[in-house]
C-alpha cells in the first residue's frame, strides 16, 4: 500500500484517510502519463499569476524555474515520484515543495484540481492524437508503396468471400487508403474540438482572482478558453469523440488484417510474409503464423470495448466534476496504446509482403469471374439487362453441369443461350481484358488505378 502523502485537499480533515480508500482512489500508476502536460499547465498558470500580480513575481519565477527543472527530469526519465501521492498532480506539488519550500503553496491560487486535471488531459490527448495521425500517414505510405509496385498484378476480387470479378491488386490496396484517410480526418476533427482550454474554470464557478485565461490558453497552444466554467470541468465529449474515431480506425485495421490473413492461407496462397513478422508453434515445427495480424483483429475488439466503457462511464453523470472521471484516463490511454501499436505493426507488415503471382494467375482461370463481362457484352448489344443476366446465368450453369468451362465451349452451343453472342466473346475470359474494359470513375481499370496512384502520391506527399 502507498505510504501516506500530503493531500492537496487536506485542510478540512483531521485524521488519516482509510487504507481502503487510499488503495482504491490511488491513480498515480495511470495518470503519471500526464506529468509533462501537468507541468506545462502549471508553468503557464504560474507565469500568469506572476504577470497578474496575484502572487509575488519573485515567487512566480521560482515556481516556474523549479517546474522546468522537474519537466527536464521527466523528459530524461530520472524523476522519482512519491509512491504515496494519490495522483500525478499531488506528486508534482510535493516535488515542487521539496525544491522551493513554502513558495510552492502559491501555485494553486485561482485553480482547482478539477480544471488542472482536465487541462493536462486535453494537452496529453492533443499530442498523442497528433502522433497517431502521423503514424497512420506512415502506414498509408507503406500501402501506397505496395500499390505502386504491383500495378500489373491481378487477382480475383471477392464478395461474400467468393469469386466476383478480376481486379488489379493495386486497386484493392488503394481501397485501404480511403478509410485510413477518413480516420485521419476524424482524428483531426476530434483534435479541433479538444483544443479549448478549461484552465481557469477552477472547481466549477471560476474564481474571484484576476486571472488571465486567454494568456494561459495561448501559452498552452489552445485556440482559446472554454466559454463556460461548469462546462469546462464537466465536458468529456472529447474523450468519447476520440474513442469513437479510434474504434473506427480499429475496424479498418482489422479488415485489412483479415484480408492479409485470408490471402496467406494455404487455400488462397496469394502471399507470404517475411518470417521476421511471424511466430511459431511450441508443438508443430512447421508453423509460421501471422499472429501480429490476429492480434490486430483482437485489438479492434478491445478498442470497441473501451468506447463502450467510456459511454457507460459518462452516461447519467450530473454537471460538475465527479470522481467517476478518474477512470476516463485509463480507458482512453488503453485505446490509444492499442491503436498506435496496431498501426505500427501493420506498417511493418506491409514492408514484408511477398505476393505469389503464380497462384493469383491460376485463381483467375475461374470462368465465373467473367460472368458480369459476358452480361455487359450482351447489354452493349441492346439486350435488356434482365435477359442478359438470365442468359449468362443459364450458360454458366450448363457449363458446370457438362464439366466444360464456358471459355472452351463451341460458339454454336453458347449461342443457344443468346443468339447475340459472337466469336469475340472468347476474349472476355481474359482478366486483363476484363479490367481494361472498365470505364467508370474509380474503377479497377489500369488507367483509373494509375490516376488514383498519382492522386494519392499528391495527397500523401510521396
Amino acid at each position: 500500500m502507498p505510504s501516506p502523502s500530503r493531500k492537496l485537499w487536506g485542510g478540512r480533515f483531521k485524521g488519516k484517510t482509510s487504507a481502503a480508500v487510499e488503495r482504491f482512489t490511488h491513480s498515480l500508476s495511470v495518470d503519471q502519463r500526464l506529468a509533462r502536460w501537468d507541468l506545462a499547465g502549471s508553468i503557464a498558470h504560474a507565469e500568469m499569476l506572476g504577470k497578474q500580480g496575484i502572487i509575488p513575481r519573485q515567487a512566480g519565477r521560482r515556481i516556474v524555474r523549479a517546474l522546468k527543472e522537474i519537466s527536464r527530469a521527466v523528459d530524461r526519465k530520472t524523476v522519482v515520484w512519491s509512491a504515496g501521492a494519490e495522483d500525478i498532480h499531488t506528486a508534482i506539488q510535493e516535488l515542487l515543495a521539496r525544491k522551493i519550500g513554502a513558495a510552492a503553496g502559491y501555485l494553486h491560487a485561482g485553480r482547482s484540481r478539477n480544471d488542472q486535471v482536465v487541462t493536462s488531459f486535453r494537452l496529453c490527448l492533443k499530442a498523442e492524437t497528433t502522433g497517431l495521425i502521423q503514424k497512420i500517414h506512415r502506414l498509408q505510405k507503406a500501402v501506397l508503396k505496395q500499390a505502386r509496385k504491383k500495378q500489373g498484378t491481378l487477382l480475383p476480387g471477392m464478395t461474400h468471400l467468393r469469386h466476383a470479378q478480376p481486379v488489379l491488386l493495386s486497386h484493392l490496396l488503394l481501397s485501404y487508403l480511403a478509410p485510413l484517410q477518413r480516420d485521419r480526418g476524424r482524428l483531426a476533427d476530434a483534435l479541433s474540438r479538444m483544443n479549448e482550454s478549461p484552465l481557469g474554470s477552477a472547481a466549477l464557478a471560476g474564481t474571484g482572482l484576476a486571472i488571465d485565461r486567454a494568456f494561459t490558453a495561448k501559452r498552452l497552444g489552445f485556440s482559446g478558453p472554454m466559454a463556460n466554467s461548469i462546462d469546462g470541468v464537466t465536458d468529456r465529449d472529447f474523450v468519447v469523440e476520440l474513442l469513437s474515431a479510434l474504434a473506427l480506425t480499429g475496424l479498418h485495421l482489422a479488415r485489412i488484417a483479415e484480408d492479409l490473413i485470408l490471402f496467406s492461407t494455404e487455400a488462397f496462397g496469394y502471399l507470404r510474409f517475411d518470417e521476421k513478422l511471424l511466430t511459431g508453434s511450441s508443438m508443430m515445427p512447421q508453423k509460421q503464423n501471422p499472429d501480429f495480424l490476429e492480434l490486430i483483429r483482437a485489438g479492434s475488439a478491445r478498442i470497441s470495448g473501451q468506447l463502450a466503457a467510456g459511454l457507460a462511464l459518462f452516461k447519467g453523470l450530473p454537471s460538475g466534476y465527479q470522481r467517476d472521471l478518474q477512470w476516463d484516463k485509463a480507458i482512453v490511454f488503453e485505446a490509444l496504446d492499442q491503436a498506435q501499436g496496431m498501426v505500427e505493426l501493420l506498417t511493418d507488415g506491409f514492408g514484408g509482403l511477398r505476393w505469389n503471382e503464380a497462384r493469383t494467375r491460376r485463381a483467375l482461370e475461374d470462368p465465373s469471374l467473367y460472368a458480369t463481362d459476358l452480361a455487359e457484352y450482351l447489354a452493349m448489344k441492346k439486350i435488356p439487362w434482365a435477359l442478359a443476366h438470365q442468359a449468362v446465368g443459364r450458360l454458366l450453369a450448363h457449363a458446370e453441369e457438362r464439366g466444360i468451362p464456358a471459355a472452351r465451349m463451341p460458339l454454336q452451343e453458347i449461342r443457344r443461350f443468346s443468339p447475340a453472342f459472337g466469336p469475340d466473346l472468347y476474349r472476355l475470359f481474359d482478366p486483363r481484358v476484363s479490367v481494361g474494359r472498365k470505364r467508370s470513375f474509380g474503377s479497377t481499370s489500369p488507367q483509373e488505378v494509375a490516376r488514383a496512384i498519382r492522386r494519392w502520391q499528391r495527397l500523401l506527399a510521396v
